[in-house]
């Protein structure tokens, strides 16, 4: 295991200089969707993700219910801590069900050191991180995550991409997708993005927004973590040209995957891999 890791590193080394001899930045991330270990008490996250090695990759991206309770016990979130430094500005956690329901969201503010949902930008991508358990009765959050959605969508300029980073199905009835269900373990069709209109799902008010952005020039991706149980993976472009793309881990089965991304330039590449065999390739 110890040269395997080894013979990794050397060609991450490789692959970097190569790109870097050329004048491109290089980056690269992983994006683990529900990713909780199947035992309770629900403290743990799979027990492969345990092993993994994540310093080889620029930044660690989490499409939510990282552990079955995740914020009941503070040791819990001091033990997610532990894995994926949640401190680190490169490090996102888009809050799943799993997550958010014991509350104690001040645990995820104070080892993160941001809110549950902001926007931040490295490498020429800018990335919209959701809390998409906010109900219209916390009319404050749910409001400023609009306002964020919405004054990013206006500003941006200088990236190659936006990014959107969920963990529930919210897309349903979005042109040229199935709806969520199909794929995904939620399909939260009336979805507020806000408290002041009934009508602001995703459909009606979030996607025109992206579309804009797209219409910039600016390459769109909309990820959701919320999957595993029955599909591994989703890839699909909208009618409009905006990609939405899923992945999510389920009781350890060994066809469970995760997304890889990396930004060489200007260009971001993806692809799913199994995690069994990403683990034995470290």
């Amino acid at each position: 295991m110890e040269v395997k890791n080894s013979l990794l590193a050397i060609l991450v080394i490789i692959f970097s200089s190569v790109c870097v001899l050329q004048g491109q930045d290089t980056v690269s991330y992983i994006f683990l969707g529900h990713l909780k270990q199947s035992s309770p008490p629900g403290d743990k996250v799979d027990y492969r993700v345990e092993q993994m090695d994540f310093s080889v990759y620029n930044g660690v991206w989490l499409g939510g219910d990282v552990c079955g309770e995740a914020m009941l016990n503070y040791s819990t979130v001091q033990y997610i801590d532990s894995i994926f430094d949640l401190g680190n500005p490169e490090t996102h956690w888009a809050l799943g069900n799993h997550d958010a329901r014991n509350g104690n969201w001040e645990w995820y503010r104070k080892f993160s050191g941001r809110n549950t949902y902001y926007a931040f930008s490295s490498h020429g991508i800018t990335r919209i991180v959701m809390n998409t358990n906010i109900l219209p009765v916390d009319c404050e959050m749910l409001d400023n995550q609009n306002t964020i959605i919405e004054n990013v969508c206006d500003t941006v300029q200088q990236s190659d991409y936006l990014i959107l980073i969920m963990h529930h199905g919210l897309w349903k009835n979005v042109p040229g997708l199935p709806y969520p269900g199909a794929y995904a373990h939620s399909d939260l069709e009336f979805w507020n993005s806000n408290c002041y209109d009934v009508n602001s799902t995703f459909l009606n008010h979030v996607y025109p927004l992206l579309i804009k952005v797209k219409n910039k020039g600016i390459k769109v991706i909309c990820i959701l973590g919320d999957m595993g149980a029955g599909a591994k993976t989703f890839e699909m472009f909208s009618d409009d040209g905006i990609l939405f793309l899923g992945c999510g881990l389920y009781h350890n089965e060994p066809d469970d995957m995760v997304l890889i991304l990396n930004k060489i330039g200007d260009t971001l590449k993806y692809g799913f891999h199994n995690l069994d065999s990403l683990l034995l390739a470290q």
